[in-house]
């Protein structure tokens, strides 16, 4: 008896399932993620051998360059907390447009007075603006203690823990800037803190 032949078909998958649903993660990561913003103050930080990760969140970080200050909190809601202190501090009121704008500014560098006019600014206009002149750290104006302390509160208030603190230096920047920095941070008893590094090869 001859043997009877079965009719090979194709095999076809259908990818209209598979390709929505890869647009659809590739659109939500796109509109959740938050570009990379370039550091106002650009330094040349110092090398090292000593290699630690820093933790990404409940951390502040003071980057020294030039002769100028500028600060960093981590987190939209220790930034927006931050703020209000401020605001409360120095009698300046903030809209709820100016505190969703300023808890997506990374590194800032101006006086509280200016405040206002630079978080309304685009990123380029704000450093062709002039006024990133760098947070006042002197005895008799040191807004640059105040920041660090609103932002340790916020860090307990919200998250129940305690701030970190990181200094990132330029390689070249003299000692006494360094020092005055340090001594804003040993006044609030902070003498613990991190030095920001590139990583050298160890011989």
């Amino acid at each position: 008896m001859p043997r009877v032949k079965v009719q090979r078909k194709a095999l076809t998958i259908d990818m209209t399932a598979m390709t929505d649903v890869s647009f659809l993660l590739l659109t939500f990561f796109i509109l959740t993620a938050t570009a990379k913003q370039p550091d106002p103050l650009d330094v040349k930080i110092p090398t090292s051998t000593y290699t630690i990760k820093v933790p990404d969140k409940d951390i502040a970080i003071l980057t020294i360059g030039k002769g100028k200050v500028f600060f960093e909190a981590t987190g939209q809601d220790v930034k927006v907390s931050m703020l209000e202190k401020i605001g409360e501090q120095y009698k300046i009121a903030f809209s709820a447009e100016e505190k969703k704008r300023f808890s997506v500014i990374g590194s800032f560098g101006v006086p509280v007075q200016s405040l206002k006019a630079y978080i309304m600014m685009d990123g380029a206009k704000r450093t062709a603006s002039g006024m990133e002149t760098g947070i006042p750290a002197d005895s008799a104006n040191n807004q640059l203690a105040d920041w660090v302390l609103h932002s340790r509160q916020a860090v307990a208030e919200l998250h129940s823990t305690a701030m970190r603190v990181s200094i990132k230096g330029d390689a070249e920047e003299e000692y006494p800037s360094v020092k005055k920095i340090i001594d804003v941070l040993q006044k609030q008893k902070i003498n613990k803190f991190s030095l920001l590094t590139n990583a050298e090869s160890a011989p």
